[in-house]
């Protein structure tokens, strides 16, 4: 009885994954259709600006990454000075400020209209341009630095858990052997930390390839705004989907460095054990310097920015604009709610499927139903479509034999579409919540339940459930606030007329009035505060 329910578990596993997968079949079939003329063009004129820029931007943004997060982790972990304690917690706050909002506020400030250009041109009595050289906000540094300082808690989160890993004896062998804690840090601690180094790293490089507001809102040309701007401007989906296709491919190298880099740090965590107490005592002024330091990392990244929008949001407060805020709130509450409560049964039958099946390929379509969150939401959007826009026209095309009214496009011009996108985009992160609640059920629990006669029904409604329940919450949670928060998806994918808190918020970006949308502004930063708030709870109950 249990092997036959596992064969119906794993046929609905495989037809899930199947319909979860479409939209990369999806591109791959569009990007072979023999209609080149756009791509042609493009490759003839701009791409190769396109590629330049994107490899130049993940290269920079990574290098920022690295030294504003990696100096930072080795301090919280590895030292103890004053404002430590709350330096672990708070240097992940930027991870809930949209990038594009950090970039309008930097861009307010620094522009040539900006306070800070005008402070400088009245202090040294300056009167125009020509007097001065200022750094240009509005390129791809400029670009690069905005998502630098958004994206560096993925290596600060992962550093500083490699180095709480590192071993307490290896540490105290050096200091015997005569090394200076800066001499430790280069010749032990970093060459240990590099698996994990190599993941945040990854982990920002495919954030940076996915981000479009930040650098549309820039004017920097990339792959993702070319996606963008091919389908829009040129109408060609096939050009759209080729260009898809080699993001996809910078996608697979960056998730293949990813995961061999995660290998390696397993192996290295289990081979080292985890490390006591040991941390070294800064006094005076490199105790000030620590602290120093990071204060000054979490205000331009998080403090700074968050009080700008709160300025704006009294100063700029519209009472007239309370009616819009508040149905395009629903529209995300709506959205966000669906999505998270699809992608959390979706989860659970999946990874319960892994469990109860005897066979091992029957672990495949949890492992491949999570691809879609390292695609970005331009491209993912666009393998959405495709598949959808099909349906619509053969849905037509049954009505029209029938000799019916039309139904118009009811899949890709309705929420099905950007629900079946951000399902797609975040099932990731509930599988690895619900995957980590089943790992802590003893299997001796399900052969319990077996003998006394429950089935794989019996078994997870009455023992599993209960056990995972705290973990589907938690998932449920998370996704709905990354669904809050999703912008390039959710621009392509809205039915006509439809706004979410996210693209609300950037049309006053794009119309440089950010004033007026500080407050759903603020409302999202907010919300992004929750999933940093539960990462924060499982790093220090991990240590």
């Amino acid at each position: 009885m249990i092997q036959t329910l596992s064969r119906r578990w794993s046929l609905g596993g495989y037809l899930t994954v199947a319909v979860l997968l479409l939209p990369l079949a999806a591109l791959i079939f569009q990007s072979l259709d023999p209609d080149q003329a756009v791509f042609d063009h493009l490759r003839q004129t701009v791409l190769a600006d396109y590629v330049i820029n994107t490899v130049l931007l993940i290269l920079m943004v990574a290098c920022g990454a690295l030294a504003l997060g990696l100096p930072a982790a080795w301090l919280v972990a590895m030292c103890r000075f004053p404002g430590q304690r709350v330096f672990q917690w708070a240097l992940l706050l930027p991870l809930a400020m949209p990038a594009y909002i950090v970039a309008y506020v930097y861009t307010d400030l620094l522009d040539y209209a900006g306070p800070v250009q005008r402070a400088l041109r009245e202090f040294m009595g300056w009167s125009g341009p020509t007097d001065y050289l200022f750094p240009e906000i509005r390129s791809l540094g400029g670009a690069a630095l905005m998502l630098a300082l958004v994206l560096f808690p993925y290596v600060f989160m992962l550093v500083r858990t490699a180095f709480l890993e590192q071993a307490s004896n290896l540490i105290q062998a050096s200091r015997t052997l005569g090394c200076t804690p800066t001499q430790s840090f280069f010749r032990l601690s970093l060459p240990l930390a590099r698996p994990a180094i190599v993941v945040g790293l990854s982990l920002v490089a495919m954030e940076t390839l996915a981000d479009f507001a930040t650098v549309h809102y820039f004017a920097v040309n990339t792959l993702t705004t070319a996606v963008y701007d091919t389908w829009l401007g040129f109408g060609s989906m096939a050009s759209a989907a080729r260009l898809s296709t080699l993001m996809l491919l910078v996608i697979a190298v960056l998730m293949f460095a990813e995961r061999f880099a995660r290998a390696r740090q397993e192996r290295f965590q289990k081979a080292e054990g985890k490390s006591e107490d040991y941390a070294y005592e800064l006094r005076g002024w490199r105790a000030w310097l620590a602290t120093g330091y990071c204060s000054l990392l979490l205000g331009l990244s998080f403090v700074l920015p968050a009080l700008i929008l709160l300025d704006y949001a009294w100063h700029y407060f519209d009472p007239s604009a309370l009616r819009h805020f508040g149905q395009y709130s629903w529209n995300s509450l709506l959205i966000s709610t669906l999505v998270a409560v699809a992608t959390v049964m979706i989860a659970l039958g999946l990874q319960y499927l892994a469990r109860i099946s005897p066979r091992r390929w029957d672990r495949l379509p949890s492992q491949l139903a999570g691809f879609g969150y390292a695609l970005p939401g331009t491209v993912l959007a666009i393998g959405v479509l495709i598949p959808l826009i099909a349906a619509d026209f053969a849905i037509n095309d049954l009505y029209q034999w029938l000799e019916r009214p039309l139904p118009g496009l009811v899949l890709s011009g309705s929420l099905v579409a950007l629900a079946f996108g951000y399902t797609v985009r975040f099932l990731a992160v509930a599988l690895g919540a619900v995957e980590n609640s089943f790992k802590r059920i003893s299997p001796s629990l399900d052969m319990a339940a077996a003998t006394m006669g429950q089935g794989p029904f019996g078994i997870l409604r009455r023992v599993h459930f209960p056990l995972v329940r705290r973990g589907m919450l938690a998932a449920g949670l998370i996704v709905f606030i990354e669904a809050m928060k999703e912008l390039p998806a959710a621009l392509l994918l809205k039915p006509i007329g439809f706004e979410t808190l996210a693209t609300y918020v950037y049309q006053f970006v794009s119309d440089e009035m950010l004033e007026l949308g500080a407050l759903p502004a603020l409302v999202i930063v907010l919300v992004g505060l929750v999933p940093v708030i539960f990462l924060n709870r499982s790093l220090e109950q991990a240590h």
